[in-house]
């Protein structure tokens, strides 16, 4: 499928990727915005954001080949021009 179909499956709330990727389960996200209280936002966050609530906008993140997360994944133009993308199945 098109990438932006293959966004319209991630916003549904599946996980997509593209055919070469999937022998190394590796697979990208769609993460809905969130708010965390002021008074849960941790110390480290606190230095960029020293008051108030923390709004945390609607992003895509990225499973790794290596086991790690991504979050913020961006799409290279390779993958948005891509058509091979798909439905991650575990």
């Amino acid at each position: 499928m098109k990438f932006g179909e293959a966004i319209e499956e991630a916003r549904s709330g599946k996980k997509i990727c593209r055919c070469g990727w999937n022998g190394k389960n590796m697979f990208v996200a769609y993460m809905s915005g969130y708010t965390i209280a002021e008074e849960n936002v941790n110390g480290r966050t606190k230095e960029f954001v020293p008051t108030g609530d923390l709004r945390v906008l609607p992003y895509f993140a990225m499973k790794t080949a290596c086991g790690g997360w991504l979050p913020g994944w961006l799409a290279s133009q390779t993958d948005m021009l891509a058509d091979d993308w798909q439905v991650f199945e575990f």
